[in-house]
């Protein structure tokens, strides 16, 4: 019987965060995002890559922990596997995770147990690009959202999105430039890339994944978990995921009482009351949000814009509304059609309609958006002009 060659890849699996952010009595990569916890999600993904040495970095205390879940996702291949504790900061962790490496081993990515959900792909092709003589090379994603300087709570510029890039994991080098790297660190960096970078050694960027997002607050776990029900760990890559419709529900109330103009459906209604509530009070948008997070499978607008969320405080519908879509699109779903129910005495929407369905539909990147409206013939709060009511159904892909 011969013996397996080294495998010529080892994968740094850093789990030894304490996911403060998260709200958890357990460190991060331990908490379930299913039945099984970050940890094992990310190393079944890992095991998807084939043949390569894995050392898990886990918390103190809590490798046993760690050991059962590699055991449990490479199976016969858990001699590939070792588990070491980490450090006090990620680059400690990293560091231990490198002493572990075999010797033979010639490229070695570092990869973070949050981004549990990076299809098997993303590894190939930061390896690949390593293969074709890059020094290091990382996964990315362009940036989305408008990107605002700001000094003391006022904007003072504008940063040129077309110019920025989100880094993932896996973080990929040749062994001895990462090895190097990491001999005499001068400073705590990040992320092991601009180690790197500032040892003079040029990073490329491979395309990244919307699935590998990090989780790190509790609407990322929600949404994980809303990605897993779909899609058995480990999730397919979202350029392979099948395409099903599905359909959300939202309702949203707010009552008159908020200071300024009324702002429903996206539009400033001057001269009628303002809604009360953490934002604008815009039950449309708000019933809209609530049904297309609902079909997607990713939680409640709660989850996403509660009231420990500052920067949407007095927000408008535009803000709710991109934002979403931007959720949605990032796990893999665009948008159908949305159709919206406002229940009030008033405003009188007729005159309004077209051009609040025009708003509406331009912040969910033009997918269509049919608004109504009706009284209630004086019953219940709303006829009684207390407030207004919104429902909502929304239709994704």
């Amino acid at each position: 019987m011969g013996i397996a060659p080294v495998p010529r890849i080892a994968v740094i699996v850093v789990a030894a965060g304490s996911g403060t952010r998260l709200g958890a009595d357990a460190p991060k990569a331990f908490v379930g995002i299913d039945e099984h916890s970050i940890l094992r999600h990310a190393l079944d993904g890992v095991a998807l890559v084939g043949d390569v040495q894995v050392v898990v970095v886990a918390p103190s205390g809590r490798e046993g922990d760690a050991v059962t879940e590699t055991r449990a996702a490479f199976d016969d291949r858990s001699d590939l596997v070792s588990v070491v504790v980490g450090g006090a900061t990620r680059q400690a962790s990293v560091a231990a995770g490198l002493v572990a490496v075999w010797p033979d081993v010639e490229i070695v990515l570092v990869h973070d147990a949050a981004r549990a959900l990076t299809p098997p792909d993303v590894f190939e092709r930061v390896v690949a690009a390593i293969d074709g003589g890059a020094a290091g090379a990382i996964p990315v994603l362009p940036v989305i959202d408008t990107i605002k300087r700001v000094d003391g709570g006022e904007i003072v510029g504008v940063v040129d999105r077309a110019e920025l890039s989100a880094a993932q994991t896996p973080q990929g080098f040749r062994r001895d430039i990462l090895d190097a790297a990491y001999h005499d660190p001068a400073t705590e960096f990040t992320d092991d890339a601009a180690l790197v970078a500032e040892a003079g050694h040029p990073v490329a960027a491979v395309a990244g994944d919307p699935l590998a997002f990090k989780i790190t607050t509790p609407a990322d776990l929600v949404r994980a978990a809303g990605l897993v029900s779909r899609h058995p760990s480990p999730a397919p890559s979202l350029t392979h995921a099948p395409v099903i419709p599905r359909v959300g529900i939202g309702t949203d109330v707010h009552a008159y009482g908020g200071d300024g103009s009324l702002w429903l459906a996206g539009l400033e209604w001057p001269g009628e009351r303002a809604l009360s509530g953490h934002s604008d009070g815009d039950a449309v948008a708000h019933a809209i949000v609530d049904a297309l997070l609902a079909a997607a499978g990713l939680g409640d607008i709660g989850t996403h814009f509660g009231t420990d969320r500052p920067e949407f405080a007095g927000a408008h519908a535009a803000a709710f509304l991109a934002r979403t879509h931007a959720l949605l699109g990032e796990a893999g779903f665009r948008v159908g059609n949305v159709s919206v129910q406002v229940q009030a005495n008033r405003p009188r929407f007729a005159a309004r309609r077209a051009e609040a369905e025009a708003v509406l539909s331009a912040a969910l990147g033009g997918a269509p958006v049919s608004v109504t409206a009706t009284t209630t013939d004086g019953l219940a709060f709303t006829g009684r002009g207390e407030g207004v009511e919104a429902h909502a159904v929304a239709l994704v892909w």
